[in-house]
Order: structure tokens, then sequence, then C-alpha cells
């Protein structure tokens, strides 16, 4: 009966001790799974891949040429810029109180060539800037919807200034309102 006893005891110790490395044999499993996972996501394992799939795969900047210039995607390789004086302007308090917008933009040009043309149009489209930021008010300004609105009705006033030229975005250079 002493042998029994000591058979069921063993049994139980036995399999406790194969569920418990069971356990952990899972455990790093999933360890070595997920920092697969997390290598792979990062690129850390991109070199790895490469060399097991034959490292033929260049990545675009090895690709290219030396002397050609990279460019952001999705921006048209013959889009020029020009940029615009200062503008100073008085707000529209509505009190004694005056308030400034200091403000220095850059056109987006949608072509190169169009730049001269949107020079030559400097004077109007200066024009129409002061005549619309001398209507604002401070509180027009104020956080980002203000300055995406600000943003489209300045570009709705130079691409009616500068129109056989098509002026592609108006960028903020520097905003400041006192």
């Amino acid at each position: 009966m002493g042998e029994d006893l000591d058979e069921i005891e063993g049994e139980g110790n036995g399999k406790g001790g194969s569920k418990k490395l069971l356990i952990v044999i899972v455990l790093i499993i999933l360890l070595l799974v997920g920092g697969a996972a997390a290598a792979y996501f990062t690129g850390l394992m991109q070199p790895v891949i490469d060399m097991v799939l034959g490292g033929s795969s260049q990545t675009t900047e090895e690709a290219a040429p030396e002397n050609a210039i990279e460019q952001a995607p999705g921006v048209p390789d013959n889009v020029g810029f020009v940029d615009l004086p200062e503008i100073l302007v008085n707000l529209n308090t509505g009190t004694s109180k005056p308030s400034y917008l200091k403000i220095r933009v850059s056109l987006e040009v949608a072509d190169q060539l169009k730049v001269p043309e949107v020079e030559q149009m400097m004077p109007r489209i200066v024009d129409n800037f002061q005549v619309y930021l001398r209507e604002l008010r401070p509180e027009d300004l104020a956080g980002s919807e203000g300055m995406f609105r600000l943003r489209e009705e300045l570009l709705i006033r130079v691409s009616a200034a500068a129109k056989p030229a098509k002026i592609n975005d108006v960028l903020f250079k520097e905003m400041l309102v006192q």
C-alpha cells in the first residue's frame, strides 16, 4: 500500500512537470515569433530577407543615379517656387487696440516655365493679399482651422491674379499675429 502511494505521487509530479515544461516551451515560441514580427515591422529583418531572397533587390536610393535630384513622392519634376515679399497688415479688431499680422509665403507654381509670369504679376498678387488680410480678425487666424481657411482663401486669390499660370499651393514660411 505504501508503494501504491509513492506511484500515485510520482505520477502527479510527472504530469505537473510536463505541463510546466509545455507552458515554458509555448512561451518561448511566442517570444520568438513576437520578436521576429517586431524585427520585421521595424525593418531590422530586411537585410536577412534580402540575403535569403538572393540579395538582388535594390532600394530606390541605390538604383537612382548619383547626380539625380531627389524629390518628395507625388511632387512633379517641373514644379517651381516663388517667394512673396513680407506682408505686414493691421487686422480688423473693431476696437482702438491695434493688432498686426506679419506673413511670409511662397507660392508653388505647377510649371517652372511659368515662374517669370507669376513674378511679373507680383504687384497684383500682393495687392489681393493685402486687401483680404486687412479684413481678417485675430480670431479668424486662431488654430489649425484658421490656418487652413487662410491658405485656401489666399490660394483662390493668387490663382485669380496669376490666371494663365497654375498655382498648386500657398506655403507659409512665417506668420506672426500680434
